[in-house]
C-alpha cells in the first residue's frame, strides 16, 4: 500500500511499513539463499558474498540498471527515490528485481541534507538503522583507517626517540625516515567536523607522539572506503590494503600501510564489511546496501561485490551513481565497469523539472531555504530554457552505447505542459521518457517508468568505453573535460602537469584509473555556473595518488574531504522517544 507521503514524515512511513518487513529467516526463503549464506543481524542480515557468488557462479546474470541524474541543485534530484520507485515499479509488473544503494555518511544526515533512503513511498527501510551506522561497515573502517595513522605515528615517535640499534632491536623493523612534512594520510571520523580540517598532534612530552601538523577527514572520503567499493573479493582487500600510500621518506619514496606491516590488523578490521547488507523498499523489495565513497574524489558508487551477487539473485539489477552523469555514471562507465568486467544494458537519467528551471536561470537554491515560487509555479519559458542540461546528458550516456531512459521524477507542482516539454526534448535526443511519481504512489506511480527501463533492457546495445587504457593521463582528462563536461580543453597548473608527466613515465600507474575531481553542481569546474556552459577551460591544479585503490585523481578545483556542520542542523530534530525507544525527526 502506499501512504499520504504528504502528511507523514519519511521516518513515519518508514516505521509503518516495518510493520511487515519480511525478517532474515523470510528474506532466506523468498530469495532462494541457503541458511548459511545470510547472516542475520537483528532484524537486518548482511548476505555471505563468498558463498553465493562460488553457489552461482555458473548461472547467467541478470540485466544490468544504472540510476544517474542531471546536473542537480543542491537538494539532490531523488536518484535514491527513483532506484526505489523503480525497484517498486518492476515489482508491480511481476519482475524478479532488487538492488544496491550506497551506505550514507552520518556527517550529512546530521547536518542539512539528511539521511539518503530515498524518500516518501519509495524508501528503504528499516531507515534509523539506514540512518545510523547500519551494521557496523563505517565503523569498521575508521577503525582500520585509523589505525594506519596510529601506526605510521608510532613509527614517527620511536624513530625520533632511538638510534638504528635500538630501533632494530625493539621493533625488528628498519628505518623508515619518515618525511613529516610529506605525510598523506589522515585521521577520519563520520561526522561534519569542520574544526578538525587542520590540527596539530603530538603536543607534550618526548613520549606523546611526533608533533606536526595534521587533519581530519569525514570517513565516507577515507580511501579504504574506495577500495570497498572496488574489490572483488577478500584477497583482493587484503592486497590492496597493503599498498596505501600513507606517507613519503625524506628520499621521495613512498612509505605504505605494507612498510607499516598493518595491512593484516586492517583487513581483520574489515573483514566482514564485504559482505553486503540486506534491506528492502517500503513496498518489500529486496535491495543491498554496501560501500558509501565519496562521489567528487572518488568512485561514488555502491559496491562491485554487491552487483556481482545481485546479478545472480535478481532477473534485473538497480545500482546507483552518485551526483549528476558528468560525475557519477562517467565513473560507472569508465572506471567500475573496467574494474567489475560488468555490461549495463539501459541508464535512467533521473530529472526534475525544478533542476531544469534552475538550468534555464532561475533564482538560486540554497539547501535549507524554501524554494522561491518560480520553481512551484508554471514557468515554461526557464524550462525550455534549462532542458539543454538534460540533453547534454542524454548524450553523454549515448556515447558510452547505453539505451537511456528519462525519469521525470515528478513533484505535485509540476504541470502537464512542463511534463509534456520536457518529454518532448528528451525523446528528440534519443531517449525513452517517463514520468514516475513514485515518492507519492510507491510502486503504482512507477510503473510506466518500470515499463520503459524493461523494453530497454530487451534491446541489444553496443556499450563502449570513451578511451582505451593505453591512453596516457592527460589525454584521458582532455578527453573526460571534451567529451562528458563540454570544456574546450585543459589547463594544467605547473605543478600538477609535472606530477602528470612523472606518473605517466611510470608504467605501474599504467593500470591506475582515472578519477576526476571536481563540484557536482556545474558541468565546469565552477559551482555558479549553470546549464550547459560554452567557451570554457578546465583547470587541473593537482593530482592525489590513491594507491591502494589505485586511481588517480586529477583535482579541478578544491575539494574539501571534512565538510563543515550548518547553523541549522538536522541534529536539532533527531530525538528518541524514551519510553518506545523509536527515533524520530530523520528526514
Amino acid at each position: 500500500m502506499a501512504y499520504n507521503a504528504v502528511e507523514m514524515q519519511d521516518w513515519q512511513i518508514s516505521e509503518a511499513a516495518e510493520k511487515n518487513m519480511p525478517m532474515p529467516d523470510e528474506w532466506r526463503e523468498k530469495l532462494g539463499l541457503e541458511k548459511d549464506e545470510v547472516l542475520p543481524m537483528g532484524r537486518l542480515a548482511k548476505l555471505d558474498f563468498l558463498k553465493i557468488i562460488n553457489r552461482l557462479k555458473d548461472k547467467p546474470d541478470g540485466k544490468y540498471i544504472e540510476v544517474t541524474a542531471i546536473t542537480p541543485t543542491p537538494l539532490g534530484e531523488g536518484k535514491s527515490t527513483t532506484s526505489c520507485g523503480l525497484m517498486e515499479g518492476m515489482g508491480k509488473i511481476g519482475l524478479n528485481v532488487g538492488g544496491c544503494l550506497r551506505q550514507p555518511s552520518g556527517g550529512p544526515t546530521m547536518n542539512i541534507k539528511g539521511t539518503a533512503a530515498g524518500g516518501g513511498n519509495s524508501i528503504l527501510i528499516p531507515m534509523t538503522e539506514f540512518s545510523l551506522g547500519l551494521t557496523g561497515d563505517i565503523n569498521d573502517i575508521m577503525n582500520a583507517h585509523n589505525l594506519a595513522m596510529v601506526a605510521l605515528t608510532a613509527r614517527m615517535q620511536h624513530e625520533r626517540n632511538y638510534n638504528d640499534e635500538q630501533l632494530q632491536r625493539l621493533t625488528g623493523m628498519p628505518r623508515l625516515n619518515i618525511d613529516p612534512t610529506r605525510v598523506e594520510m589522515g585521521w577520519i571520523m563520520d561526522l561534519c567536523a569542520q574544526a578538525l580540517r587542520n590540527i596539530v598532534i603530538g603536543l607534550g612530552g618526548r613520549y606523546d607522539g611526533f608533533t606536526m601538523q595534521s587533519k581530519f577527514g569525514i570517513a565516507v572520503s577515507s580511501e579504504l572506503m574506495a577500495i570497498l567499493s572496488v574489490v572483488r573479493d577478500l584477497a583482493d582487500l587484503r592486497k590492496r590494503l597493503d599498498e596505501i600510500t600513507v606517507a613519503f621518506d625524506k628520499s621521495g619514496k613512498a612509505v605504505t600501510t605494507g612498510d607499516l606491516e598493518v595491512g593484516g590488523a586492517m583487513t581483520a578490521w574489515m573483514r566482514n564489511t564485504i559482505n553486503p547488507t540486506l534491506m528492502c523498499t517500503a513496498e518489500y523489495q529486496p535491495c543491498m546496501v554496501h560501500a558509501g565513497p565519496f562521489a567528487n574524489i572518488a568512485v561514488g558508487q555502491s559496491s562491485i561485490i554487491a552487483d556481482r551477487i545481485g546479478l545472480k539473485m535478481f532477473d534485473y539489477h538497480v545500482t546507483e551513481s552518485g551526483f549528476g552523469a558528468d560525475i557519477g555514471f562517467e565513473k560507472f562507465w569508465n572506471v567500475k565497469c573496467r574494474f567489475s568486467g560488468l555490461k549495463p544494458h539501459v541508464s535512467v537519467l533521473t530529472s526534475t523539472i525544478r533542476a531544469l528551471k534552475m538550468h534555464g536561470g532561475g533564482p538560486k537554491v540554497v539547501a535549507g531555504l524554501p524554494l522561491d515560487e518560480a520553481y512551484t509555479k508554471e514557468n515554461l519559458e526557464l524550462l525550455e530554457n534549462g532542458v539543454a542540461n538534460m540533453v547534454h546528458h542524454i548524450h553523454t550516456i549515448r556515447k558510452a552505447g547505453i539505451n537511456p531512459v528519462v525519469c521525470i521524477n515528478c513533484f505535485h507542482t509540476d504541470t502537464k505542459d512542463e511534463i509534456a516539454m520536457v518529454r518532448k526534448y528528451a525523446e528528440e535526443a534519443g531517449a525513452r521518457c517517463a514520468v514516475s511519481t513514485h515518492w507519492a504512489d510507491g510502486g503504482d506511480g512507477a510503473i510506466e517508468f518500470a515499463e520503459a527501463v524493461k523494453e530497454a533492457c530487451d534491446e541489444e546495445n553496443e556499450f563502449k568505453f570513451l578511451y582505451p587504457l593505453e591512453m596516457k593521463l592527460r589525454d584521458r582528462v582532455d578527453t573526460i573535460a571534451r567529451e562528458v563536461y563540454g570544456a574546450d580543453g585543459v589547463a594544467w597548473s605547473p605543478e600538477a602537469e609535472a606530477k602528470a608527466k612523472m606518473l605517466e613515465s611510470d608504467p605501474k600507474y599504467d593500470e591506475f584509473a582515472t578519477m576526476m575531481v571536481k563540484t557536482h553542481l556545474s558541468l565546469t569546474h565552477d559551482p555558479a555556473l549553470k546549464g550547459v556552459p560554452k567557451g570554457w577551460t578546465l583547470p587541473i591544479r593537482d593530482v592525489l595518488i590513491y594507491s591502494g585503490a589505485k586511481f588517480l585523481c586529477p583535482c579541478a578545483g578544491t575539494i574539501s574531504l571534512m565538510p563543515g556542520t550548518s547553523s541549522n542542523p538536522a541534529f536539532r530534530r533527531v530525538d528518541v522517544d524514551v519510553n518506545t525507544g523509536k527515533v524520530s525527526g530523520l528526514f
